[in-house]
Formats: C-alpha cells, sequence, structure tokens
C-alpha cells in the first residue's frame, strides 16, 4: 500500500510512500456454546475468510490511502477517476491507527451481514518491523468523522454510513 500524511507537512510521511503491511485478525465466537459437540467448531474457517480475504486482496492490496481532506483526491477525481476505487479514504490522516479501527469495524461488519456467530476481538497490523498497532475496543468511539463528508450510504435505520461500516467492497465513498 501507499499513503501521505497530509497533516504532518515537513516530514517524510508527508510524501506519499509506501509499506507492506501485514493485518492480524483476532476472532472470537458470540454463542454461548460455541462448539457443537461434532465438527468442535463454532465456523468453518472457510466460511470465516472468503470475504475478508477478497476485500483485502482485491480493494485493500496495493490502495492509496489519503485523507479525505487531501487534496491529491481533487487530483485524482479530475485526472484519473478510473482509480478512484483504489484510494481508501480515510478522515484525518490515513494512520496505522485509524486504519486498524476501519478495519475492525469492517470485518464486523461482514461478520454480521453473513450472519456468522463470530466477533472480531482484536486487529493487528504491522506497518514495518519496529511499528505495529493494536486496535480492540469501539471503532466508533475511535474513528472522527467531523471531517469526513463521504457518508453517503444510509442503513436500515436512515442512518448514514461510512465504508468501513459497511459490509461491501469498498474503501472509500466517492
Amino acid at each position: 500500500m501507499s499513503h501521505r500524511l497530509f497533516n504532518l507537512k515537513n516530514s517524510k510521511c508527508f510524501v506519499p510512500h509506501g509499506h507492506n503491511e501485514y493485518v492480524k485478525v483476532y476472532l472470537a465466537s458470540t454463542k454461548e456454546d460455541s462448539l457443537d459437540g461434532d465438527a468442535n467448531m463454532s465456523n468453518g474457517f472457510k466460511s470465516l475468510k472468503s470475504t475478508w480475504h477478497n476485500w483485502i486482496d482485491n480493494a485493500v492490496d496495493h490502495s492509496m490511502q489519503l485523507s479525505i481532506l487531501d487534496p491529491l483526491l481533487d487530483y485524482f477525481k479530475k485526472n484519473e477517476p478510473e482509480n478512484l476505487p483504489h484510494i481508501l479514504i480515510t478522515p484525518g490522516d490515513p494512520t496505522t491507527e485509524v486504519l486498524a479501527a476501519c478495519f475492525f469495524s469492517k470485518i464486523n461488519a461482514f461478520l454480521q451481514n453473513k450472519d456468522l456467530n463470530m466477533q472480531c476481538i482484536k486487529v493487528e497490523i504491522e506497518e514495518t518491523p519496529t511499528n505495529t498497532v493494536i486496535f480492540q475496543g469501539d471503532p466508533l468511539q475511535a474513528i472522527s468523522t467531523i471531517n469526513y463528508p463521504g457518508n453517503t450510504l444510509l442503513n436500515s435505520q436512515g442512518n448514514t454510513v461510512a465504508w468501513w461500516q459497511r459490509p461491501d467492497m469498498t474503501i472509500n465513498d466517492l
């Protein structure tokens, strides 16, 4: 992936650059009786991994990660609109911390949509061998959407939801 931390002017992270990110997702059963006594598993790994791997491999891998406030978005909108689906957009800078919270929310949306009795309890992203972020908690409390006007889709309650809250293959709301 590549990203640019737009709010860190005069730093090396202000210039678009890349990382090999490694993502680990930790799941837990939400069923009281998590083992069925026969197969002794709450869900088959194939059902758990297929959507998540599809999204990571086909949407996130090789994406350009930018803040919703980054003027580079205007460049892509005007000059390279065909590449917009490959730009992962975050509220504020696309730090590893906000990515971990967004990924945590996204996988739980996938799991809930598939009606699997599992939930994500932790996401770990290794950005470099010396920089790993772990997210546990409530993504709604961790992700500030003050500057994120991209919330365009509605959930069943009529509330707007961002890409990281929806069980679809998107990585932005353009």
